[in-house]
Parts: C-alpha cells; structure tokens; sequence
C-alpha cells in the first residue's frame, strides 16, 4: 500500500494543472485509503469485487461514526435521567434484530437492556395485558429496546388466532392512552416499522433455512408469514390508523437494503435527542427521507407491496 501511495503522489505531481485529470487521482487515493485497513485487505484477498468492498467499507465507517454518537446520547440519558424506549417492530425478517445490534454493539451494558419477550406463561395470559410489559420500561438513565412489543396484540395475534375479538378491540381502544401516560409523565417513546417487500422476505427466509447459522431465527410463525401476507397487511394497517398519533408516531423504515435501513434509523434516534456533543459529530446525523420517514396513509399503500 505504501508504494501505492507514493505512485499516487508522483502521478498528482505530473498531472498538476489539468483539473480532470487531478479529479481521477484525488477519487482514487480516497478509494485506497478506503481500502488501507484490514477490513478492506481481507475482503479483497476474499476475492469481492472491488466496488462491493468498497461499499461495505464506507458501510462500517459510517456505523463507527454513528455508534460513537450513541455513546455520548447514552452518557447524555445517564447525567440527565432520562428514560428512553425505542419500539422496534415489522414483519418477520425485516432486520429488527439486526439493527438493535448495531445500536448496543459499544454501548455500556449497565445503562440499556434489550426486551424480547417470549409468549405469555398461563399466570401472565389472565393479567392485564400490559402488566407483563410495564415492568421492562426503562428507568431513569436508561434506554430500553423492545424486539417487538405489545403490538403483538395489534398484528400477529389475531392473525394466528391467538387473541379474541373483544381482547383486540380493547387493546386497540387502551393503548394510544397508554402512551399518552407513559410520554405525559416523561417518558420518550420512539415506535419503528421496519418494512420490507413479500419477495425479499421469502429470499430472507429461504437464507435462514440454509444457513445453519441463522436456524434459530426459524419459528412456526415464520413459516407461516408469507401466506398469511395479505390478513398481516389489513392489520399493519389498522394498526397504523388507530395508533399514530402525534405524541406517538409510527416511524417507517424501509429496511429493503439493511445496512442502510440500520444506518438511517440510528441517524433518526440521534436526530430526535438533544444530546450533547452532538454538534461536534464527524458524521451527518439528518436521515435520509427515502428510507426513513413518519407513516402516511399515501405513501405506505398497499399498492407500493412495501410494508
């Protein structure tokens, strides 16, 4: 790499004044300086096409940017005490998990908890049905991620049967309340959807059967899921209608291209937080619209098979 660089350097001094040709040589020191560490090395000898490598390099240099500006909003959540939960929810393979990941990957693991919960025991099925979640909420200094949440009740289990019609109908009437009460006595609420197209779903699905790696992730509702599309779209929308309110917005994120559905959405929680140091980040922190934006009925139709 270092003769390399000392080319490029000869090269500039003998092109200097023709402004086309120093453009060329300024583009490819950037693209080699990309490619000077070990993540760039190692794809390469893996034998990835070079533009790929390079994409996936700027990709790990934008996400160390971003996870260092979560450590300073979680130090900000901390000193301040504030209490922070973040809603990730979306269809099955939709990159729920994979983005929490990147959130905690350098995060302190004294100050945010992740909750996943697994379905009901027989003694919390005759609670309340918030009860079981109420005591995951985070506490002051922390901030908590919810792998799915009490919108189950919402989606997948009057899909799969799991819920009466009067057990819906009263979580769908109880909970745009409840939030109004848990952000009323301080509480803020970020809500994802992360959205995803029927065909990427099922290629996500079939590299989940053959990677023994990912088996885990396969569950009996996953197998389900792409058959029962159209009853998850009617209630997605219901949903969305019932519970978007503007103290507690659905925040959509097309999460087609993973990588930049968790980059977008780690730019949206830093953009919505006024931590500090935030104005001395070495990275954009506005999100790009086309891939994260507050739900409207216009856009997320069901004609754009997008959700």
């Amino acid at each position: 790499m270092k003769t390399v660089f000392k080319e490029l350097k000869y090269l500039e001094s003998q092109v200097k004044g023709d402004e086309k040709a120093e453009g060329i040589v300024d583009k490819l020191e950037e693209t080699f300086e990309l490619l000077r560490n070990k993540s760039g090395i190692s794809q390469i000898v893996d034998g990835k096409k070079l533009s790929k490598v390079i994409r996936n390099i700027e990709y790990e240099n934008n996400l160390a940017a971003l996870q260092v500006e979560l450590i300073k909003l979680q130090n900000w959540v901390h000193e301040n005490n504030k209490r922070v939960m973040i809603i990730f929810e979306g269809r099955d393979a939709a990159g729920k998990g994979g983005a929490i990941k990147r959130f905690t990957q350098y995060l302190n693991p004294r100050k945010f908890r992740v909750v996943a919960l697994p379905k009901p025991t027989d003694v919390e099925t005759g609670q309340f049905y918030f009860q079981r979640y109420f005591q995951h909420l985070p506490n002051e200094g922390e901030i908590v991620f919810f792998d799915r949440s009490w919108y189950n009740r919402a989606i997948v289990e009057p899909v799969f049967n799991f819920c009466t019609k009067d057990q819906y109908q009263r979580f769908m009437k109880q909970v745009p309340e409840i939030e109004h009460a848990l952000i009323d006595d301080g509480i803020i609420m970020i809500k994802f959807w992360f959205s995803i197209t029927k065909e990427n779903q099922e290629k996500r699905f079939k590299e989940r059967m053959t990677n023994p790696l990912k088996h885990w992730k396969l569950s009996p509702v996953d197998q389900e899921a792409q058959k029962m599309w159209d009853e998850v779209t009617f209630y997605k929308e219901e949903m969305f209608s019932r519970t978007h309110t503007g103290y507690a917005p659905w925040i959509m994120v097309d999460s087609n291209d993973k990588k930049r559905a968790r980059l977008e959405s780690i730019r949206y929680v830093l953009s919505q937080l006024p931590y500090e140091g935030r104005e001395d980040a070495a990275i954009n922190l506005h999100h790009d619209p086309d891939i994260v934006e507050r739900y409207h009925r216009r856009t997320h139709s069901e004609e754009s098979n997008n959700d």
